[in-house]
């Protein structure tokens, strides 16, 4: 898969990541909601660190930079 992902989008993703799943281990997100967020915070790590997102493919969002070759 090419990369497809920015590392400002790759942070803000991990940030709130991190912040999902703070809310579930301090109960303040529980029950189906607290599931859904520790699923969405493993997707948003996963998708950070191979850089890229399934659902930006069909729509061709990119929000890395990309170098040109100078020949």
């Amino acid at each position: 898969m090419k990369k497809n992902m920015g590392s400002l989008d790759r942070t803000v993703r991990i940030v709130v990541a991190i912040v999902l799943i703070v809310l579930y281990a301090n109960g303040i997100v529980a029950g189906v909601w607290g599931i859904v967020s520790l699923v969405l915070a493993g997707v948003f790590i996963l998708t950070s660190l191979v850089s890229t997102c399934p659902l930006y493919l069909p729509f061709g969002i990119r929000t890395n930079q990309v170098k040109k070759r100078v020949s």
